[in-house]
């Protein structure tokens, strides 16, 4: 099982509303992932968001930044909103991560959890799925495919165009990101594309059907076993100590629930939410090296994990606490979940 970390480059906002700037928060990012390349974790994925309170618009240039700074990592989006999102140039980008990282670029697309990029690059909610639909058929189309000759409703046609530079090994691995509907699960699995599931409320074994769902329809369209892979996405913060980490980490943990449930209608986040969140049977893994180790195991005994991908800066927490929690995953929890996956 790979395991790694996703980010949304959440700027942090102190207790006067005070924003981070974006500067600062990118140059951070670049030390971050240089410390999960230096420690050993197999994969990092950014964001792309378009809203004042994220760093990050453009994964690919932040990838392509921390290429020159890492050797072994693999380097890709988490997620790509694919809607609004040309698939010509966002292949031609991430082969371009692909030529300066030499073959370690990923790309992970997805509708999009937030629609701020629909109004701001012209598109139509209305046409939400439609728009997810036409652009990864073209998009897998590139990825196969230099030369394309190609028709669409929201693009103009392609005829015999020729697409580069190319991915180093002949395609670029895509990843598809969804959160539990039926109908995406189903797409992925025809397409015979790798999922990872966000799962960032309730509790995981209300999951498992899905993933069980998956992998029968993979077999089903006639794959193959030894390409399965299936990963999940999880709100994740380290530290040497439980109780230290998640009191530290509630606060801003917390705000940002509350920032993000403004918008949709929720309800304040409340204590106990955190509690059970944190406990065996929940969502959230924040805690310490040995809480992490076994919730890790935990997840891949439920759902036969290829991948784990550590959700670690919900909030915008300091660049320290990261640094901290990003060695701690790297150099104790990550050998200690590889160690027991062995036996």
């Amino acid at each position: 099982m790979e395991l790694g970390i996703g980010m949304f480059g959440d700027l942090h906002i102190n207790s006067n509303g005070v924003i981070q700037p974006a500067q600062q928060r990118l140059q951070e990012l670049i030390e971050e992932i240089k410390l999960m390349d230096e420690t050993g974790l197999d994969f990092f994925g950014i964001g792309e968001h378009h809203r004042p309170d994220y760093a990050v618009s453009s994964p690919e240039i932040v990838l392509a930044a921390a290429a020159t700074v890492t050797k072994q990592i693999k380097l890709g989006s988490a997620v790509s909103v694919l809607s609004s999102s040309d698939p010509v140039r966002l292949y031609q980008n991430f082969a371009t991560v692909d030529g300066i990282s030499n073959g370690r670029a990923e790309l992970m697309v997805g509708r999009g959890s937030f629609i701020e990029s629909f109004p701001l690059f012209g598109y139509d909610l209305k046409d939400y799925d439609a728009l997810f639909e036409e652009k990864l058929e073209l998009l897998l189309t590139i990825n196969k495919e230099p030369q394309v000759t190609w028709k669409g409703k929201f693009r103009p046609a392609l005829v015999n165009q020729q697409v580069f530079p190319r991915a180093v090994h002949k395609e670029l691995p895509i990843w598809v990101a969804v959160g539990g509907t039926p109908a995406s699960v189903h797409r992925a699995a025809r397409l015979g594309l790798p999922v990872i599931f966000a799962i960032i409320g309730g509790s995981p074994v209300q999951f498992q059907p899905l993933f069980n769902y998956y992998r029968e329809l993979y077999q089903s369209f006639g794959h193959k076993q030894e390409d399965f892979q299936v990963g999940v996405h999880m709100h994740s913060f380290f530290g040497e100590n439980s109780k230290e980490i998640a009191d530290a980490y509630y606060p801003i943990y917390s705000a940002q629930m509350n920032r993000v449930g403004r918008d949709r209608g929720w309800p304040p986040y409340q204590p106990q939410q955190y509690v059970q969140g944190r406990g065996k049977d929940g969502h959230l893994i924040i805690g310490d090296a040995n809480e992490a180790i076994d919730k890790i195991l935990h997840m891949h005994e439920l759902f036969g994990l290829t991948r784990f991908s550590a959700h670690m800066d919900v909030g915008g927490p300091s660049h320290e606490l990261l640094m901290k929690s990003i060695e701690l995953f790297g150099t104790k929890i990550a050998p200690e979940v590889r160690k027991a996956l062995k036996k």
